[in-house]
């Protein structure tokens, strides 16, 4: 059956220079602590908390992944909703400034997985996969 409805159009979030800039330089610093004052200096850029959050889960600390991902998740949905995004459609992986959040879309699910959240890892997942297919398979 072919949907006649057309899809909403794809949220692209704005690019933040400044922030993009801390974040490269933290990343070029590689450590929890450069991250952390990228995530202090700029707390709506999920950009800052999707490594805050890989690196805890990588770490065995699910619950401190799991903060830091719903932190970045919920920033992001904010920035999608402020961009004109109403609850549904496309979020590509190919827009950069995206990324971060379906980053933390993705460490969230599989936090949410390892502390026993079974229904909230499989509704994530399943999020970031309507969002962009292409943000599943490159972060999977």
């Amino acid at each position: 059956m072919q949907n006649l409805l057309p899809e909403p159009p794809a949220t692209r979030l704005p690019a933040d220079a400044e922030a993009d800039k801390a974040l490269a330089e933290a990343t070029a610093a590689g450590t929890d602590e450069a991250f952390k004052a990228v995530a202090a200096k700029y707390p709506a850029y999920s950009a800052a908390w999707a490594p805050l959050a890989a690196a805890a889960l990588a770490a065995d600390e699910p619950v401190t992944a799991y903060a830091y991902a719903r932190t970045g998740y919920h920033r992001g949905l904010d920035a999608l909703r402020r961009n004109g995004w109403k609850g549904h459609g496309p979020v590509p992986w190919a827009h950069e400034p995206n990324q971060g959040f379906l980053r933390c879309l993705h460490v969230l699910s599989q936090a949410a997985a390892v502390i026993g959240e079974a229904d909230e890892a499989a509704r994530c997942a399943q999020f970031l996969r309507d969002s962009d297919p292409a943000a599943a398979d490159a972060l999977t």
